[in-house]
Parts: structure tokens; sequence; C-alpha cells
């Protein structure tokens, strides 16, 4: 048994550590189950370049979650993955793993074994420092950035870990094509959605350097049609590629069926969406797709739909549900937001809204789950109802809950347009998390 001092040693040395435990991803349940859904949606084919990190991820979520069993042996994966992908079972890519087994084993109350870990640790970095002191090691920053653009909303300190692993360890393909990525989520779009040329321009060298990313050859594809290339050959040519591909929310599907909606048709990426499905039948992913485009199809029809196509996409919708029930809110406002298009069930939009919103009142919902919520409310309040009044005061309940998310950003942005007395004297007060 440990001395009290030889515990607050042990301690000491884990939080020294550069790992999952350490790296301050304090999430919410809810966040975890959806993290969870969003990294087996990736997949873990044996080309992903990201296998182990992903296994990584996936355990220390999977301990986040009370499953220390299937903690372990996402861990034990990643080590495996690593030493494959690697061809060598020793290497400054095994730290952040090692940490983690050694956090693991703590929580578990094997001392021993976690002390076993941290003496690999000390090794590997006595084996393979860093360039300084004050910098961490390129794989460390490039699988903090992986963890961090993975369930974060905040892509700034993504873009910052990628660019200094890759300024210490240039020439690594996939931090390359992460960190270009990165600065495309980062960026602040204009209204037409263009991105600044100089991220363009990281995009085309990191395709050039990396051609097999569909998913980045999509997003490439987006860009040139925004900016009047002639793309439809291509996009059909990427397609191919696509449904080839091993299922993945990275093979490239979901931002090239963007692109068809926009340049090609919305019935062209129903057809793509649903060939997907066909091959594939038992993919929740692929059902998420289909029913995206479904949703797509009725949110930008200039005309009210027809009760087939909105039977369809409901019906999709709440088989998502059933598939993804940690995501069930998102899904419900989605069908929320498809009823408010038809004439005819206006009052069904309503009802979902009304229900979802006494969830909240409840306390139900969580903090973010709240701010999304009524940012998207108000959405509905302004744009169908006609109501701007009712709509500004749930951008208030959104912005005043003392919690950082994207749509409590948002409601600040819609806010701050506002020349209302009230508004500017209730953002003048706003307390920051």
């Amino acid at each position: 048994m440990m001395s009290a001092t030889q515990s607050q040693t042990l301690v000491s040395r884990l939080e020294a550590l550069q790992c999952h435990f350490t790296w301050d991803l304090d999430l919410s349940r809810s966040l975890l189950l959806r993290c969870r859904d969003n990294l087996l949606n990736i997949g873990t084919n044996d080309g992903n370049p990201w296998l182990r990190h992903i296994y990584n991820l996936r355990g220390f979520i999977q301990y986040k979650l009370g499953s220390n069993k299937e903690a372990q042996e996402s861990f034990n994966k990643a080590t495996k993955a690593f030493s494959q992908i690697k061809n060598t079972d020793e290497g400054p890519w095994l730290v952040v793993n090692y940490g983690d087994l050694a956090w693991l084993h703590h929580h578990l109350g094997d001392q021993k074994e976690s002390e076993a870990y941290l003496s690999k640790v000390d090794a590997l970095n006595k084996k393979y420092p860093s360039p300084s002191q004050e910098e961490l090691h390129p794989e460390t920053y490039a699988e903090k950035a992986y963890a961090l653009m993975t369930v974060s909303g905040d892509k700034t300190l993504v873009v910052d870990y990628f660019q200094r692993a890759i300024e210490m360890q240039p020439g690594i393909r996939e931090w390359n094509t992460s960190h270009a990525l990165a600065l495309m989520h980062a960026s602040e779009h204009s209204r037409t959605g263009l991105l600044e040329e100089n991220i363009l321009e990281k995009m085309r060298i990191a395709q050039e350097q990396d051609p097999e990313n569909l998913y980045l050859a999509a997003h490439n594809l987006d860009q040139r049609a925004m900016r009047g290339e002639s793309i439809q050959d291509e996009a059909r040519e990427l397609a191919t590629k696509v449904l080839r591909s091993p299922v993945s929310s990275y093979s490239g599907l979901k931002p090239l069926l963007w692109v068809y909606r926009k340049y090609i048709s919305d019935d062209e990426a129903i057809h793509l969406a649903e060939d997907a499905l066909k091959n594939h039948p038992t993919e929740r992913y692929l059902k998420r797709c289909v029913a995206l485009c479904y949703k797509w199809k009725i949110i930008f029809s200039k005309e009210s739909p027809k009760k087939s196509l909105l039977d369809r996409a409901i019906l999709l919708l709440e088989e998502v549900i059933a598939l993804y029930p940690h995501s069930s809110l998102l899904r419900k406002i989605e069908i929320a937001e498809v009823y408010a298009l038809s004439r005819d069930d206006q009052a069904e939009a309503d009802q979902i809204y009304q229900e979802l919103l006494e969830l909240g009142e409840k306390g139900v919902l969580e903090p973010a789950d709240k701010q999304m919520l009524y940012y998207k409310y108000a959405h509905h309040l302004y744009f169908r109802k006609k109501d701007g009044n009712m709509s500004k005061q749930y951008q208030m309940k959104a912005a005043e809950i003392p919690h950082q998310s994207l749509f409590r950003k948002k409601s600040i942005k819609v806010l701050k347009r506002s020349r209302d007395r009230e508004i500017i004297d209730f953002l003048a007060n706003l307390q920051e998390p």
C-alpha cells in the first residue's frame, strides 16, 4: 500500500502528463455521448491515419461515461495501432497513449500499473525530448489538436497546435491536411461563404499533397464553384470515388452532397445519398445523410413542400432519432423546421417547440442544449411567426446562460445588430462565462 507522500507524488506526476486526462476536456454528458457517436461515424478502417488518435480519444470518452473496461480496450487498441502504423514498438507518439493508460490505472486503483506507465512516459521523454522546455513534442501537439478538433467548437487552438507541429516536423501529410481543414472551419466566412485567399491556397496545396483525401476535395470543389468555376463533371467523378470508399463521416459524402445541392440539383443529391445507403443499408451515418438531403430540399425550396416529400423527410428524421438517440434534440428541432415550412403543419411545428421548451424550463436540458434550442426557436419566431420582439427575448435567454458555446455566440451576434435600448443595456451588462 502506498504512503500518503507516495500517493501525492504519483498524482503530481500524473498531473504533469500531456494526455486527454489533463487537456481540460471537461465535457457535459450529452456532449460526451455525441462525441462518441461522431467518433463511431469516422470509422476505423486500416487506411485512416488518425486511427490511433481515434482510439485514444474514444478510450477517454468511454472512461468519462463510466465504461472502464471499454476504455482500457480502446487505449490498448491505440497502442497496437501506433505500432502497426509506425512499424515499431517505440516512439514519441506513444507519450499520450501511455499517459492515458497511467491515468486510467490510477483511477482503477492499480497504482503499480500506473507507475509502470509513468516510467514508460519518462523513458520516452528522455529518449525523444521536445525541441525546448517551453514546447511540446510535435507528435503531442498533433494529437492534442486532433482531440480538440473533434470535441471543441473553438478551432483557434486547433489551428495553433497543428501549426506548431508542422513547423517543428514538416512533411507529415495528415497534419498539413488537418491544419488546412481547421483553418477552413475556424475562418470567419463572409456572407458569400468565400474563404480568404491564403486559406484557400493552403487547401489547394494540401490537396496536391493528399490527393486521396476526398473530404478535402469536396470542400475545395465548393470553394471553386463559389468563385464561378464549373465543377459539375468533377463533382460527379468525385461521387464515384466516394461511393467506392469505406463509410466514414470523412469520406467526403456530406460536403459533396452540399455541392450537389447548390450546383447540380437537390434531386441528384438525394439520389447520390440513396445510392450510398443502398450500398451499405445498415450504416446509420448514411441514413443521416439521406435525411439531410430531404431536409435541404424542403428548406431551400421556394414553394410549400408536397405532402409526399414532407412525409418522407419526417420519416427519415424520426428514424435518425432512433439511430442517434443522444442527438434527438437537434433532430426534433429539424422536424419542427420542416413542419414550419408547410402551410398545413404550422401547429405541429409549434407543438414540438413547446414540448422542447418545457424540457428546458424543467432543467432537463444541459446549458449548451438550452442555448441551441433558444437560438433555433428565436429563428423560428422571427422568420416563420414574424414575431421580432419575442424572437429577441429568446436570443437574450440563450445569451444570458453562463456557458460558452457556438449558439451563445450566434445569439449575441444577432443581438448586436439591434439598436433597441433594452438590448444595448442587456449586452453591456452581460457576464462572460
